[in-house]
């Protein structure tokens, strides 16, 4: 089971007691704004049912969503990790990185040292060749951490559900050696 050590988080997999706190994450309409419609979930059976959707990516991939914990509190601060970005078929084969953190806890950089754990464990612990990332256009905030990640915009398409813009970001094994932490 990998568990991932940052200086101030921990990335680690699913637990009963993320329920409550991810619902609250989840629950929140500026969090979601730019996920999917931009709908919030509601309820903690949704939340149950989706953190059991990401931990079923663990045993079909060998690779998945992290939960992240902050190291000196241990409070769930959202996810970070990877999965297959089914619903963008036109991008398949593909394995997506992503991220959504409570906004309590953004504007702290938090997100960026997930996310580039979380890119190290898929480049070089499961031997990715090329990740990608997909936003929507307008979320600033993502793109920013993208651009740090070292990630380049590949090109733009529209959502198949809801017909939103987006961004094609991707970052290939070998441009790696040249980024720093």
């Amino acid at each position: 089971m990998p568990l991932i050590q940052t200086p101030r988080l921990v990335l680690r997999r699913w637990r009963d007691a993320d329920v409550a706190p991810m619902t609250l994450i989840n629950s929140d309409p500026e969090v979601m704004r730019w996920i999917g419609d931009g709908s919030a979930h509601d309820g903690e059976e949704q939340t149950r049912s989706t953190m059991a959707r990401w931990e079923h990516g663990w045993e079909t991939e060998g690779f998945g969503l992290f939960a992240v914990e902050v190291r000196a509190t241990g409070e769930l601060a959202g996810f970070t990790g990877l999965s297959v970005p089914h619903y963008l078929p036109e991008v398949m084969p593909a394995v997506e990185i992503g991220w959504r953190l409570g906004r309590s806890f953004w504007g702290q950089g938090l997100a960026t040292e997930a996310a580039r754990a979380a890119l190290d464990f898929g480049l070089t612990d499961r031997g990715l060749e090329r990740i990608v990332s997909i936003v929507q256009v307008g979320n600033d905030a993502s793109e920013r951490i993208m651009n740090k990640l070292g990630m380049r915009v590949e090109r733009g398409t529209f959502d198949p559900h809801c017909g939103r813009a987006l961004r094609i970001h991707s970052l290939d094994a070998s441009a790696t050696a040249d980024l720093s932490p």
